[in-house]
């Protein structure tokens, strides 16, 4: 298929043609021009595009294509909390559109406002800025985090949005379930890894906050000039729970995947972490604690659970690619990454 405007092909996973009938019927006042579309990130989670119609931009977000792990793509979900968050100090896109009917363009989407900003996510970006405003850049990263922990979820209609109680054993059976469903070779580790997390879950004192669930730089639109979050995306695997977790999933990707040597080049972990310039896990941490009221406690469990997730969210995008299901580049290398997690949550599980 091309696109109606003559333009070029429609990007794989879009059906222009059905989008655009779409919108002169449910929103017409967005359906004023030519549409047009690009792939602008594609595979290792939701896929999301750059629409043009007429003068305007959107942003469009739905499933990968293929092998999809059940629950980790709901797109009323991204779609509810980043509505609930619009008045908050959290800063997110404009909820415009949510479409759960997957016939309209072979999966359910929504759209979104463009926010002007820029995704960092490799040495590429981030080495010509120089140190003081990747500090910047780190600190503005963890205030936007205690912000959104600080949210009080009832105040912004969230108090259904997950079950706070037993959120932390949920998450290691959660991702033990997904783990089977990804599994396409032997993970020598993980078992035992998946085993010891379950065995020693803490208390989860901080339980009731709004989690982020994949917070990280390259999941944030900034600016430079001036060091500012102008939105934080993806919010796919949002829900009520232990703050912790996204504190632990952080670490994970700043010391363990952006402090390992197959960080470089990595398209997951090229341009984040002490290696890449950035302050260190522990400044990170320090600046959280003093912005967001959450008591931090010992973070050994949560990084061993962050290893543990990602390995498996890694584990998945890996088996999409061996599917031929990814769309971009860079993801061949992205089963690398398996192992390491592993080893690494080993050991932040036996630590006390």
């Amino acid at each position: 298929m091309t696109d109606p405007t003559g333009a070029g092909p429609t990007p794989a996973g879009l059906d222009l043609d059905r989008l655009a009938d779409h919108l002169t019927r449910h929103r017409p006042d967005l359906a004023v021009g030519p549409l047009r579309a690009r792939l602008i990130a594609g595979g290792k989670s939701n896929l999301t595009y750059l629409l043009h119609v007429g003068d305007r931009e959107l942003v469009l977000r739905r499933p990968p294509l293929g092998h999809v792990l059940a629950t980790a793509h709901d797109m009323a979900r991204e779609f509810r909390v980043i509505s609930a968050l619009a008045p908050t100090e959290v800063p997110v896109p404009g909820a415009l559109l949510l479409c759960a009917d997957p016939e309209v363009i072979g999966a359910p989407f929504y759209l979104m406002e463009r926010v002007t900003g820029v995704v960092l996510r490799t040495r590429a970006q981030t080495d010509p800025l120089g140190t003081r405003v990747r500090h910047d850049l780190a600190m503005a990263m963890m205030d936007t985090l205690a912000a959104l922990h600080r949210v009080e979820p009832a105040a912004v209609g969230l108090a259904d949005f997950g079950r706070p109680e037993g959120y932390l054993e949920r998450q290691v059976r959660r991702w033990a379930g997904q783990l089977e469903r990804s599994r396409s070779r032997p993970l020598p580790g993980i078992d035992e890894l998946r085993d010891r997390l379950a065995a020693t879950v803490p208390a989860g004192a901080n339980a009731g906050r709004i989690v982020h669930g994949d917070y990280r730089l390259d999941n944030l639109l900034a600016t430079v000039d001036p060091v500012a979050v102008r939105a934080v995306l993806d919010w796919e695997m949002a829900t009520l729970g232990d703050p912790l977790a996204d504190l632990g999933l952080l670490l994970t990707y700043w010391d363990v995947l952006g402090g390992s040597e197959t960080a470089e080049g990595n398209p997951v972990a090229d341009g984040l972490g002490p290696r890449a310039g950035f302050p260190t896990g522990a400044e990170l941490i320090a600046r959280y604690a003093d912005r967001s009221g959450v008591d931090v406690g010992p973070l050994h469990w949560h990084v061993a659970l962050g290893c543990f997730k990602l390995a498996v969210i890694c584990e998945g995008i890996h088996y999409r690619h061996t599917l031929g299901q990814t769309l971009g580049e860079g993801f061949d290398r992205i089963g690398e990454m398996v192992a390491p997690l592993i080893a690494y949550g080993l050991t932040a599980a036996g630590e006390r």
